[in-house]
């Protein structure tokens, strides 16, 4: 659920956010080119991250009902999706009494991506899960509140609602 923070295992390393995350740590650990021993951990912890593609199940973080949604397809491109692109997708898991139920498609916004992404002033955020916020198909939040941290990326993309709604802006 975090944006910046330290890997599960700590030989292996952190997720540096500029100079915040050199004040976050201490002087202990402000070298930024710091080369780290490999673990016993490596291949769990460090294991590759890429788009949100076909199938990826993802954690949906707002009041829709809904509590898991697979990718049934990316509308950005062959790739995949990042952070504030538009998926479709499949509830897989939902509340009993929400307004979506199991098995609908719906329309989604990402809003954490586990894909590292990199900032105009040099550093990169990266969440520890995949996860969206439901929208209709004219792009309408469905849910009336957003959980945990979305990152201010997603002014660019015009979802300003999901923001406005959200906890903490990363």
């Amino acid at each position: 659920m975090a944006a910046f923070l330290r890997s599960k295992c700590p030989s292996v390393g952190r997720t540096l956010m500029g100079s915040l995350g050199n004040s976050l740590f201490g002087a202990a650990n402000s070298s930024v080119g710091a080369v780290t021993r490999p673990s016993h951990c490596d291949a769990i912890s460090q294991q590759i991250r890429t788009f949100i593609q076909m199938r990826t199940n993802l954690k949906v973080v707002d009041n829709s009902g809904a509590k898991r949604v697979m990718c049934i397809q990316s509308l950005r491109g062959k790739k995949g999706a990042r952070l504030g692109d538009t998926i479709i997708g499949s509830v897989k898991e939902a509340q009993p009494r929400g307004k979506v139920k199991k098995g609908d498609v719906v329309y989604g916004v990402v809003v954490r991506a586990a894909m590292k992404k990199g900032r105009s002033d040099g550093s990169e955020i990266q969440f520890d899960d995949n996860a969206i916020v439901l929208v209709n198909n004219k792009g309408e939040l469905i849910g009336t509140r957003v959980f945990g941290p979305v990152p201010h990326e997603l002014r660019k993309k015009k979802h300003l609602k999901i923001l406005a709604l959200a906890e903490h802006i990363v």
